[in-house]
């Protein structure tokens, strides 16, 4: 804090927030309120003291920031982006974190955090938003706790024990986490209708009413680091083991006739994750980062539609991943770079009726830079990247080669009036998986059938914001623009009465653009904050033979209260609606209620409930608008209707003192290559 707001007087700053009376202009950054920065790449926020102290883990804290187009799940540990634009990313002192990292995150060492919403050229593929949480450095004492979370309605639940002894220099860590469910009240509906060569229409409806589904989850990591203030040297080993015995055990029925749908699935893969960050001459750091991962994966699958279909899968995946990043910190600008390295191989068996020997090998590498800075009023932070992506499976082999640019401006028309334009080109990736040489039966009608020969594609984006800020009131206005062009897109190949569902690249284009609005309004400051979001989004898919558009609304608000030791919240959000290829897809809306008290220091009780008043909530809904197959599926789940879960959080501080800034590591690979059915 202290370097970040040097220029500032210390009666400017209060318990480490800034002062609500200011209104500051400091070089790229304009402070507006109590705890927001205003960044060319999105905004610092610097949480209240009550905010911390009613969070008891990294999860709590981020649901009470009401982070725009970011849903938080405090029980499922999750966070989701609610936008097309790709995944939710987050980092502690700059390094990709865990779910265990924000478990056990230390929430009396938190600086700040810095929600990036257009990340640099240096983060991955398909990262729409960055979270980066700044910490302060123990340097003494120790910290146990344990975080023991159970729904009162359903077989649901995340336990938690963990322990950090810090001494001089040095920091061990250690955590375990057991996850666990047991759905029992699923339900599946769908209608389907297929065309036939002669132009016959052939309808069909499966339905299930007592699905069932089970998972068991082991989570483990160990954690050194040494570190002074130039210097941190760090090493993680993680293993991850899941269990899910019956992921779906239904007794189907089509059209009348029962027929069986069971799968399970057995997940080990353990990781060492080295890392090294120096800094010199004072403005200067070099950071090197290596990730190995190894998956392995075994797994049954039964599907007795029309006639009796099953198979085994036993999968082995090895990844190596690596980045070597230099930052040189001048005025007025800051100039950094890097490289990234990946290398990948998968060696995955299918024998049963779908029979086949996989063999996978990937490789990339990334050259970035990027200068970051600002011409008087001006910010500003210009990219250029290029990436080079090589893959062989069998006889099919090819390279991808992309150029990709970034820039980012902001102005300040006035004190309060902000405008921000970004401008990026990137790439887009398949899932492995579906490039798979390998055909999976779907149903008695439909077979998912791997291309390989899919390549990535190239995404262009703009995007334009207008924001107004006050100390007790924030607006932004946003115009989001995406075209990719080459694109990988669904395909329904009719062959005698048979139905297959692939993935090409042709001559596809899947273009969207959105206008929404994001309003965070503090009614009482520190007491009671109001959010509301929503926009028009418009999605245009030109595939092969067929055009398909489509409109949606998508929005949400959100109320957190202080009221000393309590704090309240409610949420709501009518999901996500898009359409991808020949996919109209329409993710659950979520809406819940949370009440968090704190004892003491040490003790907090917190208590959700999730959709209440609905018995049955749709958990997520699908259509299908090909010209040889309609369909409409929806999923339901009784487990979570009157959801009701209680967490107990219990940590134990001794000795504890802060320096500097901590860095913790997480890359590890989690993607086993495995074509599935899509049941």
């Amino acid at each position: 804090m202290v370097c970040l707001l040097s220029s500032l007087t210390e009666a400017q700053i209060d318990g480490g927030q800034l002062s609500r009376e200011k209104s500051v202009t400091l070089d790229e950054v304009t402070i507006k309120g109590a705890h927001i920065v205003q960044k060319v790449d999105g905004l610092w926020i610097y949480p209240t003291t009550q905010q911390i102290a009613t969070s008891p883990n990294g999860y709590s804290l981020l649901a009470k920031l009401t982070l725009p187009h970011i849903r938080v799940d405090e029980t499922a540990n999750s966070l989701t982006a609610l936008t097309n634009l790709g995944t939710v990313q987050v980092r502690i002192n700059d390094i990709i974190a865990s779910r265990e990292d924000l478990l056990t995150l230390d929430m009396q060492g938190i600086e700040h955090i810095e929600f990036i919403d257009n990340p640099g050229v240096r983060y991955g593929k398909d990262i729409a938003y960055v979270i980066n949480i700044k910490m302060k450095k123990p340097v003494s004492g120790y910290v146990i706790g344990t975080q023991l979370t159970n729904a009162l309605t359903a077989v649901n639940g995340s336990e938690s024990l963990y322990g950090k002894v810090n001494h001089g220099r040095s920091e061990f860590a250690l955590s375990y986490t057991l996850d666990y469910y047991n759905n029992k009240g699923q339900s599946y509906d769908e209608h389907a209708t297929y065309q036939l060569e002669n132009g016959d229409l052939v309808a069909m409806h499966r339905q299930s009413r007592d699905m069932q589904s089970k998972d068991l989850s082991h989570n483990a990591q160990l954690t050194y680091s040494l570190s002074d203030s130039s210097y941190v040297l760090q090493a993680k080993v993680s293993e991850s083991t899941n269990i899910q015995p019956q992921r779906s055990d239904a007794m189907m029925m089509m059209n009348g006739s029962p027929y069986e749908d069971c799968s399970s699935l057995r997940t080990c893969s353990p990781a060492l994750d080295l890392y090294y960050h120096q800094d010199f001459l004072r403005h200067q750091s070099l950071t090197a980062n290596v990730v190995g991962t190894f998956i392995k994966t075994r797994g049954e699958t039964q599907n007795n539609e029309g006639s009796a279909y099953k198979y085994t899968t036993d999968g082995k995946t090895w990844s190596l991943w690596g980045e070597a990043f230099y930052e040189n910190r001048l005025k007025p600008f800051t100039l950094s770079g890097g490289v990234q390295y990946s290398q990948r191989h998968s060696h995955n068996v299918y024998q049963g009726d779908s029979h086949a020997i996989n063999e996978m090998r990937t490789s990339g590498i990334y050259l970035f830079s990027q200068l970051k800075g600002h011409l008087g009023k001006l910010s500003y932070m210009a990219g250029i990247g290029a990436s080079c992506r090589f893959y062989r499976q069998g006889e099919t082999h090819n390279n991808f080669w992309l150029f990709r640019p970034k820039l980012t401006a902001s102005y300040p028309l006035t004190n309060q009036l902000k405008v921000k334009y970004d401008f990026e080109v990137s790439q887009h990736v398949s899932q492995i998986a579906l490039v798979s040489d390998v055909s999976i039966k779907q149903n008695a009608m439909e077979t998912i059938l791997g291309n390989p020969a899919i390549r990535p594609n190239r995404v262009t984006s703009h995007q334009l914001s207008l924001s107004y800020s006050t100390p007790q009131f924030t607006s932004e206005l946003q115009g989001y623009f995406r075209l990719n062009t080459h694109c990988n897109m669904e395909k329904y190949i009719r062959n005698e009465g048979h139905f297959f569902q692939t993935q090409t690249n042709d001559d596809n284009e899947c273009n969207f653009f959105y206008i929404d609005s994001y309003n965070q309004w503090d009614v009482i400051p520190e007491k009671l904050a109001a959010t509301i979001y929503g926009g028009i989004y418009r999605f245009f898919n030109f595939g092969e033979d067929y055009t398909h558009t489509y409109t949606s609304f998508n929005g949400g608000c959100s109320l957190q209260a202080y009221l000393g030791k309590w704090s309240l919240g409610a949420y709501a959000d009518n999901g996500w609606n898009f359409m991808e290829g020949e996919h109209r897809g329409h993710q659950a809306p979520a809406w819940y209620f949370t009440c968090n008290y704190q004892v003491n220091e040490m003790l907090t009780l917190s208590l959700y409930a999730q959709h209440p008043f609905s018995r049955n909530p749709l958990t997520s809904k699908t259509e299908v608008v090909s010209r040889y197959v309609q369909k409409e599926v929806s999923r339901h789940n009784r487990d979570y209707g009157n959801m009701v879960t209680f967490k107990l959080s219990y940590r134990l501080n001794r000795g504890r003192k802060y320096h500097d800034i901590q860095r913790t590591i997480n890359h590890s690979d989690r993607e086993t290559d495995i074509l599935q059915s899509k049941k």
